[in-house]
């Protein structure tokens, strides 16, 4: 299998199935779980997502343009 093909195989299995992206370090998770309010954790929880995404989107599509070049 081509490395192209199972980086992306890899890349959509990871957004179809991202119930392990929902994680916190154990000490803000602690901190922001003992309040009566979870919105506030869930809004904490769904930042450090993004903030996680986010690289691996640009390098994804670095990786992507760098392939097309090469491939042209």
């Amino acid at each position: 299998m081509k490395p192209f093909r199972l980086f992306g195989l890899l890349l959509l299995a990871a957004l179809l199935f991202p119930a392990g992206g929902q994680a916190q370090c154990a000490m803000c998770r602690a901190v922001l779980e003992s309040g009566a309010d979870n919105t506030v954790a869930e809004g904490i929880n769904n930042g450090i997502v993004y903030l996680m995404a986010i690289p691996y989107v640009l390098i994804g599509a670095l990786l992507y343009f760098v392939y097309k070049k090469i491939k042209s």
